[in-house]
């Protein structure tokens, strides 16, 4: 986790909740995203903060340094992730947001693997924490970013032992500024999740395990 989400909203819908227009350089584009089946190793529109501006820009989801013979990680855990080799510079520059509606999860019931679509009760957008590798106007083919991850609690733990770092809009915000440092975010890691009680799920399609499928279908209950 987090492996698969949906981003297909307008970026309208999503920055309306973190930024005032002074806050923003980002150009006003009214067409919908449209992405109901986001996978790792494509580039997404990843928020970040320069200059005490936001800006958006399309990462690769995925990351692996030079010295790293493996394929890329696209999670990073919030425990481990602010102290690690590989992780403690991007938690100290690269901090960023990943925007979503929600995200998929499989659980295994019987001989099979049933996704479920996650999202908040009252329908706002999530704001995943991630952290990559800056700048991230470069565009570079060897950059990218990874979702931060921490242990699900409650209910949620049902579906899944890991979800990601979802931050209320003001804590996002926070996590994303450029003089917050590195104790200050790993405080906004460990007390800022939106809480268990705020998400609700539902059964999906099968069909969300094709990476070549898309469209709002595939985030529509199923019985």
């Amino acid at each position: 986790m987090c492996g698969r989400f949906s981003q297909s909203m307008t970026r309208q819908d999503y920055l309306a909740l973190l930024a005032d227009e002074v806050e923003k350089d980002i150009p006003y584009d009214p067409e919908p995203i449209g992405r109901f089946n986001v996978v790792p190793g494509t580039k997404v529109l990843l928020l970040s903060e320069r200059d005490e501006k936001l800006y958006l820009d399309p990462v690769i989801w995925g990351y692996a340094p030079e010295w790293w013979d493996k394929p890329p990680l696209i999670n990073a855990h919030s425990e481990t992730a602010a102290t690690s080799r590989m992780f403690k510079p991007l938690w100290q520059h690269g901090r960023a947001i990943c925007f979503a509606d929600g995200w998929y999860e499989w659980k295994k019931e019987g001989d099979k693997k049933q996704p479920y679509f996650i999202h908040r009760a009252d329908g706002q957008p999530i704001f995943m924490a991630a952290i990559g590798s800056t700048p991230f106007e470069r565009g570079d083919e060897s950059d990218g970013f990874l979702i931060v991850t921490t242990a699900a609690d409650k209910s949620l733990a049902d579906i899944h032992d890991r979800r990601p770092l979802v931050l209320p809009p003001n804590a996002a915000r926070e996590w994303m500024r450029q003089d917050v440092g590195m104790e200050e975010a790993e405080s906004i890691a460990e007390d800022g999740a939106v809480a268990a009680e705020q998400f609700s799920w539902h059964k999906v399609s099968l069909a969300v395990g094709n990476v070549k499928n898309q469209g709002p279908a595939l985030i529509e209950p199923v019985s």
